[in-house]
């Protein structure tokens, strides 16, 4: 079988989880991939057949996305070109992984088209939800990458086709200590802005990896970096805690190595906000918003050692076998 593995590039949870993925895929049949987005710090270490700048956010420095970037480095025409001329139809299907470009190219050309994601497991009327409705995210979730049956991943088992996290080999392998820093990844905030702020608090010893520094650079305990894949998964497992946003990989991955964890959900991020639910309801603290207002939370979990304990087996072959199941019988109808 030809199969063809589409991967979201947009953050590197979708690239991370796609470590373990692909090479069970190629147990079941020649497996290219093909990646889209232009906002990921991480690379594969697999061969990538086909990229695309896709349907790209790019992240802000205050807490979100930035609108204007987005909307001026997104080209409707050519995605539309792109889908158009995708070659969706030379596999025999196709496993996504929330990725827009393949997707709608297996729904014009009538290709099977099974989802592999977190996202799907958003739309779950059993998962978590946050208290308001935010009827365009939700919009988004639905038709930005529309599948046909799909396998998920949440932080736990809400529905069925749902599974807890890939944790990736790389985040089981690794030796857990705690040699007392706290480890930092708020990709959507300027690490200028977060200095003042951390610095507060003058006896803990910060590691912040940042979308917006091409070097590493310290200032008094804290250090900042750019993100590397192997630096930040071996800070992350040396760490006391875990100060990020409501991602999924990550807060899986800390959560995993039995850390403290305090999110931030994004603004006008739909997902997050779903995910922050998620976490709020586990006994993980949220944090609305990283502002001088909101010190006194980061304060509060520093002083607190919650640590919300989780059994998060590998599931990934079975997920996947599961995705390659629900493409075949696609296949035969």
């Amino acid at each position: 079988m030809k199969i063809l593995y589409a991967i979201q590039g947009t953050g590197n949870g979708h690239i991370a989880r796609a470590e373990d993925v692909v090479p069970i895929l190629q147990e079941y049949g020649e497996t290219d991939v093909f990646i889209s987005g232009a906002q990921a710090d991480i690379r594969l270490p697999y061969r990538v057949k086909y990229k695309s700048k896709g349907l790209s956010f790019y992240f802000g420095k205050r807490g979100g996305v930035d609108l204007v970037k987005t909307f001026r480095r997104n080209s409707a025409r050519k995605v539309y070109k792109e889908i158009e001329h995708f070659p969706a139809d030379s596999y025999d299907f196709v496993i996504n992984d929330f990725e827009p470009i393949s997707s709608w190219a297996c729904r014009v050309r009538g290709v099977c088209c099974i989802g592999l994601s977190h996202q799907a497991a958003l739309l779950s009327p059993l998962a978590p939800k946050p208290k308001k409705l935010d009827p365009l995210g939700y919009w988004i979730l639905h038709h930005y990458a529309p599948v046909g049956d799909a396998v998920s991943f949440h932080f736990a088992q809400y529905d069925e086709n749902m599974y807890t996290p890939v944790i990736r080999s790389r985040i089981r392998n690794m030796e857990v200590t705690d040699k007392g820093h706290y480890t930092v990844y708020l990709p959507a905030y300027d690490d200028k802005k977060l200095l003042p702020l951390l610095a507060t608090f003058k006896s803990v010893k910060w590691h912040i990896f940042s979308k917006h520094t091409r070097k590493r650079y310290h200032f008094g305990k804290l250090t900042v970096q750019p993100v590397s894949n192997e630096e930040f998964s071996s800070s992350m497992a040396t760490a006391t805690g875990i100060f990020c946003g409501a991602g999924f990989e990550t807060p899986a991955e800390a959560l995993y190595l039995g850390k403290k964890l305090l999110v931030v959900p994004m603004k006008g991020q739909y997902e997050q906000q779903c995910n922050a639910a998620a976490l709020k309801l586990m006994g993980v603290p949220v944090m609305k918003k990283v502002k001088r207002r909101f010190l006194s939370d980061i304060g509060s979990w520093l002083e607190t050692d919650t640590r919300v304990p989780v059994t998060y087996g590998d599931v990934v072959s079975a997920a996947v076998h599961q995705a390659v199941e629900f493409a075949r019988n696609g296949i035969k109808k």
